[in-house]
């Protein structure tokens, strides 16, 4: 079983699962879901653009199509497959069925075996091999089972270098910022995802709940490097959440997406909680602005104290 998931700011996303049978001889999706921006989210063009060609393309390739494997076929796989050694000394990543902190993509691997099941979760660190892998499935199924070519567009470690002070490629050429984009709702009563503050690095320019016009983004680099924003999508900035249950049940949801070269998308989102230096980052942000734009005050005190304390922790 391959289940893979996007999540693009909440409501804009696709969750499938593909199932390879090597007992009956054959290969289909199971389930598919999907939910696009055109009917549900509010967005800024410039942001938004990156993501929409990847739901299309995600759509389109879901099909009730029924994938018939003869003898040749299965033997292949289950040669390939060990001769690949794709999960050999691979260190999976955490998974929940409800994630505090979600990554725009996730893939869950299921492998049954008579007597025995394996599952690997797979968010940034990818298995040695893994393109090896999708070009095997694309011979086999005649598309792109593993989305390879969707991930050169989303930052993980598959073909990016993610870094304190930015995002690389894999040749350690700096992907240059071009917007960026924050949103923070009420999940009760609903909300539909909207932007609370969008910055045009191109244009350097600020719009949403704050505005201005020819701003200095050496600022705005500097934080981003300082609390290791880049990083937020790794585990290691998400000890608290890791740790400590919100106590908070409706709350708030919030994201942040960055886009680098108008097309290469970061993005994270968070269901009353936050990585650890969130509150460093929004005091200094509240300092520079006058305004709580990452909204500090919707809180509680006891997880403003914890968080204070993660954040110190990570900046030592």
């Amino acid at each position: 079983e391959i289940i893979q998931r996007f999540n693009f700011k909440k409501l804009n996303k696709h969750y499938d699962c593909f199932i390879i049978d090597l007992v009956r001889g054959n290969a289909y999706f199971n389930i598919n879901e999907m939910i696009y921006p055109d009917r549900f989210f509010e967005t800024n063009y410039l942001a938004s653009y990156p993501w929409s060609p990847i739901l299309n393309d995600l759509k389109k390739r879901v099909s009730s199509k029924i994938h018939r494997l003869d003898e040749k076929s299965i033997d292949y796989i289950q040669k390939k497959f060990a001769d690949l050694k794709i999960f050999d000394d691979f260190e999976s990543e955490s998974f929940s069925y409800f994630e505090k902190l979600e990554n725009v993509y996730s893939c869950n691997i299921n492998l049954y075996f008579s007597g025995d099941y394996q599952e690997y979760c797979i968010k940034n660190n990818f298995p040695k091999n893994w393109i090896e892998f999708g070009e095997m499935l694309f011979n086999l199924f005649n598309f792109d089972v593993l989305n390879i070519s969707n991930l050169e567009k989303i930052v993980t470690n598959l073909f990016f270098n993610i870094c304190r002070d930015g995002i690389y490629d894999k040749k350690d050429n700096k992907l240059e910022l071009t917007s960026l984009e924050f949103g923070h709702y009420e999940v009760y009563p609903y909300d539909t995802p909207h932007p609370s503050v969008m910055v045009d690095v191109e244009n350097r320019e600020i719009t949403g709940y704050y505005e201005k016009e020819d701003i200095d983004l050496t600022v705005l680099y500097n934080l981003l490097e300082k609390y290791g924003v880049y990083e937020w999508i790794f585990e290691s900035y998400q000890n608290k959440s890791k740790n400590h249950d919100s106590p908070v049940l409706d709350g708030y949801d919030w994201y942040l997406e960055l886009v680098f070269n108008n097309s290469i998308i970061w993005n994270i989102l968070g269901h009353n909680e936050y990585p650890d230096t969130y509150l460093c980052l929004a005091y200094d942000v509240k300092k520079l602005t006058g305004l709580d734009l990452l909204e500090i005050e919707s809180i509680p005190q006891e997880e403003i104290e914890l968080f204070n304390n993660y954040g110190k922790e990570k900046l030592l």
